[in-house]
């Protein structure tokens, strides 16, 4: 995914949309609207999101069955998700959500506010998270040899010391008695 990923708002309301935008804006990230759970579909699929705002009611496929497409596909499991909901606190829904990894269910109407800390939040993690796998991945690549698999970065601990040897260090390991 690119550094400049798009929060994408997706409503079936162009006034919610615009309304959502406002309240973002402030944040400076490219911001991508959707009218349908299609188009949204097909805006995470080309691997510019960074974030989805997402309505429960989204004309077309219902919001958690975006979530539910969205997880089982490599590119966009990872993708944090933030359902809008007109129902207000509904725990079959929450716990529903949650199961699928939303990272959270916001109830209309909107705090701008605290929406826009909680977008600035997880947008802001999820972009520190792809760093250090890019991170991770380019350092692995420079330190294995070609053609050898990669192994554990570091070793399996002893879970129990060996017959015979002390609890908490071997033999070996302890200095002499002074005494």
């Amino acid at each position: 995914m690119p550094r400049d990923a798009r929060i994408l708002i997706v409503d079936g309301h162009d006034d919610t949309l615009y309304a959502l935008e406002s309240a973002l804006a402030p944040l400076g990230h490219l911001l991508g609207r959707a009218t349908t759970s299609e188009e949204a579909l097909k805006q995470l699929l080309r691997g510019t999101v960074g974030l989805v705002l997402l309505n429960i009611r989204t004309p077309g496929t219902g919001g958690l069955d975006v979530v539910r497409y969205m997880r089982r596909l490599e590119q966009t499991q990872h993708i944090p998700v933030v359902l809008l909901t007109a129902f207000g606190r509904d725990r079959e829904l929450g716990a529903a959500a949650y199961a699928l990894g939303v990272a959270d269910v916001v109830p209309k109407p909107v705090d701008p506010w605290a929406l826009r800390i909680k977008i600035r939040h997880l947008y802001d993690a999820h972009q520190r998270r792809l760093a250090l796998e890019r991170e991770i991945r380019e350092l692995r690549a420079r330190l294995a040899p070609a053609g050898v698999p990669p192994r554990a970065a570091l070793p399996h601990p002893t879970p129990h010391p060996p017959p015979g040897h002390p609890a908490g260090a071997y033999a070996e390991e302890l200095e002499p008695d002074r005494t």
